[in-house]
């Protein structure tokens, strides 16, 4: 466990640092992305416009219904769809709706009529040139602005939501978010008065139909009497009339109750079959119960039983007792159809969905109500078939009369019961409360929520060095070429040291070793020499070849340094330049290119005439001589073995400076002529599949290849951590070694 914890923290740091080493590599390119950005989002902070928020709270209940009615049984417990969902509901109604959006609209419009444009911004149209500056935008572009800039939310977990408007003009927002907040509280009340204006509609023209049928059948009666007809009925036919026309108003007022009552339940029935159709048949067969339409038929029979009984009373104390005996069984009745019907109706909505337990109780008790006034409609009309006979026996001159007397009285006191109805139904859509209230009114705030320009210039930052960062990690992963030691290492094979970028100040770079100015590049060709005398290789390193695998990686520099080391460690040392194509020896030693080894080989100068001492005791040189064309035939020559061979028992160290090795195949002929190969390879300029195909050359030589140098490294930005050694142990002006302050760990 704890190896494992130590191998991801571990793994951890090592990423760390390769972020630091990017960061430290591409410090210039990440501060100019950073500054650009913060210099973009300080412009945008400064000049963007001020954006203003007005809010309306409006607080939601549960519709009640209206004060002068009740429902069938009480409502015991929330029954309907909870309030996660009645809020749900109503946020998307104000949000989407486009009745309520059409009314805001409108009322938006009104208000800039009658105020100055100035004071508004979103519905003012400043971009077409077509139309003067301060006039309103297209409608339905209007409508477009409310949908996006207005956000309705809940606040918290309360019945409460939040209407909320953004604008430039704080006016324009205030008045936007209480004109959404009116034009929704008007919605909802017409909503909720929505069934009983319909109710009082359907009165409002019954009734107005009942009075033309009255006023007909008193002018029937007026007709008749002027023709010469009775003119007065005696009291028994008056009796008998007002009677039969006090039960058929009944009935039709009953008729006219059923209708309405009907088309409720068809309008509640044919919302819950889109729902669950298997409901209907369900809700049917339990209000067609025998025992509730037999409790229902029972209290019909005993009502009009007692309306007969009042009719007929006279007062006496004998009647009065029947009458509240009537009344008594009655209430007994309607007592054990209210326990009932609350029992069916609880079994109905404990199976029923949540989303829909309101509309199956409405459903419910619409037909309940329907069957009640079906069978108080059935036994008005058994009364009245028992009058009919006893009204047709009248005396044939008196019965025309009686007639028109019963039909006039029938109409008038329908119309006199519709009226009254009417009546309770203006007054029931009155006083229909909505549930929605509106709390807070929205005002012009004083000062404006949006931009934060602190904070947009703190999110500059932050998105700056996110996507500078981003950058520069692309540009490194996009990036094969070989970068830091670790590199190296993933190429599978051994970094024998990396030579340090050269200072700027030293006049003569490429060598820096013979001329011993720089003692960090002169350590790291120490620790090369070091390591190409105790290689692993099972001869002695005496003839040493060192190639690149493109131009410009540094292989000259490296091979004349690591010479120079040799040299001064008091060892007889050589260099041959073998890059017979583009030689650089010779410029670098100042000398002219012939003779050289060209000229050796073509048989123009002996070993002696080529050979060339240079300024360092013990290091002598060869150039390449005159440039040939044939120089992969000329190196693949039984003289130049020979002179190799002659050179090796000279010399104690032979370094051949040899061509790229994919760029021709000089160099992959001479490896089969050495004892051991180095690669050369440049930091952020050689590829890594360049450097993979240079190593698989060299390895399949008959030499030994010893590893890879990497140089132009820039320690500072890749291990500062690590590679702190140079900082600590020397400088660039002294020849002296310093003591450290403290124990410095190297790779080196």
């Amino acid at each position: 466990m704890n190896k494992t914890n130590n191998s991801s923290k571990n793994l951890n740091q090592s990423i760390l640092k390769e972020y630091l080493r990017l960061i430290r590599a591409n410090f210039s390119s990440l501060l100019i992305i950073n500054i650009i950005i913060i210099i973009v989002a300080t412009i945008y902070a400064i000049t963007a416009q001020d954006i203003y928020t007005a809010t309306t709270d409006i607080k939601i209940t549960t519709p009640q219904g209206s004060i002068l009615t009740s429902p069938l049984i009480p409502n015991s417990g929330n029954l309907g769809f909870g309030n996660d969902l009645l809020i749900a509901n109503e946020i998307q109604t104000v949000t989407y709706n486009y009745t309520i959006r059409e009314e805001v609209a409108d009322a938006i419009i009104d208000s800039v009529e009658s105020s100055s444009p100035s004071d508004f911004d979103l519905i003012i149209d400043d971009e077409n040139t077509a139309k003067p500056r301060g006039k309103l935008k297209e409608y339905d572009d209007i409508l477009d602005i409310l949908e996006n800039h207005v956000e309705v939310e809940q606040i918290g977990n309360l019945d409460f939501i939040s209407i909320s408007v953004e604008s430039p003009s704080a006016k324009e927002a205030a008045v936007i978010a209480n004109s959404y907040a009116e034009a929704y509280r008007v919605f909802n009340l017409m909503v909720n008065r929505n069934e009983l204006t319909t109710i009082r509609k359907t009165l409002e023209e019954q009734r107005k139909e009942k009075l033309s049928d009255l006023i007909l059948a008193e002018n029937n009666i007026k007709a008749y009497q002027l023709k010469g007809g009775v003119i007065q009925l005696d009291a028994q036919a008056k009796n008998l009339i007002d009677k039969l026309s006090n039960y058929e108003a009944q009935r039709n007022t009953a008729q006219i109750d059923l209708s309405i009552l009907k088309g409720s339940l068809e309008k509640y029935k044919n919302e819950l079959k889109q729902k669950d159709p298997s409901l209907i048949t369900y809700l049917e067969s339990k209000t067609s119960e025998p025992y509730l339409t037999s409790l229902q038929t029972q209290i019909a029979q005993l009502e009009t039983q007692r309306d007969m009984a009042l009719s007929g009373s006279s007062g006496s104390r004998v009647n009065s007792e029947v009458i509240n005996d009537y009344n008594n069984r009655i209430d007994e009745l309607k007592d054990k159809l209210k326990k009932s019907v609350s029992k069916y109706q609880s079994m109905i909505l404990s199976s029923s969905p949540e989303e829909i337990k309101d509309l199956t109780k409405k459903v419910f008790e619409t037909e309940v109500k329907y069957q009640a006034e079906m069978s108080s409609y059935n036994q008005l009309g058994q009364i009245i078939s028992s009058y009919e006979g006893r009204f047709n026996n009248l005396p044939g001159r008196t019965l025309d009369l009686a007639r028109l007397e019963r039909e006039r009285s029938v109409f008038e006191k329908l119309y006199l019961a519709l009226e009254e109805k009417y009546q309770e139904a203006l007054i029931n859509e009155q006083a229909m409360p909505g549930n929605v209230f509106i709390m807070n009114y929205a005002f012009p705030p004083p000062d404006p929520n949006k931009p934060s320009r602190p904070l947009i210039i703190v999110f500059g930052v932050i998105i700056g060095f996110g996507f500078g960062f981003g950058f520069i990690y692309l540009k490194d992963f996009l990036n094969k070429r070989i970068k830091t030691p670790e590199d190296i290492q993933d190429l599978g094979t051994t970094l024998l040291t990396w030579i340090p970028r050269t200072k700027r100040n030293i006049s003569d770079p490429e060598l820096i070793v013979f001329n011993n100015s720089d003692f960090p590049t002169i350590e790291s060709f120490r620790a090369l020499r070091t390591r190409i005398q105790f290689s692993k290789n099972k001869s002695e390193v005496k003839v040493l070849l060192i190639t690149s695998s493109a131009p410009g990686d540094g292989k000259t520099m490296v091979s004349t340094n690591i010479a120079s080391s040799f040299a001064r460690d008091d060892k007889r040392t050589i260099i041959v330049d073998c890059d017979l194509r583009k030689p650089r020896l010779h410029s670098i030693m100042g000398e002219s290119i012939s003779p050289g080894l060209s000229d050796y080989l073509f048989g123009r100068t002996n070993k002696e005439g080529i050979i060339r001492n240079s300024n360092l005791a013990k290091l002598d040189y060869i150039t390449a001589g005159t440039i040939q064309n044939n120089s992969s035939e000329v190196l693949n020559s039984i003289k130049m073995v020979t002179l190799l061979q002659k050179l090796r028992e000279d010399y104690d160290v032979v370094i051949i400076d040899s061509a790229p090795i994919l760029a021709v195949a000089d160099t992959e002929l001479l490896s089969n002529f050495v004892d051991a190969s180095i690669l050369v390879v440049s930091a952020n300029n050689t590829e890594m599949e360049w450097a993979k195909q240079s190593i698989s050359l060299l390895s399949h030589g008959q030499s030994a290849f010893l590893g890879i140098v990497l140089n132009n490294y820039d320690y500072k930005f890749g291990y500062p951590s690590n590679y702190k050694y140079y900082n600590y142990y020397y400088s660039s002006d002294s020849t002296d070694k310093k003591k450290p302050s403290k124990k410095i760990k190297t790779n080196i």
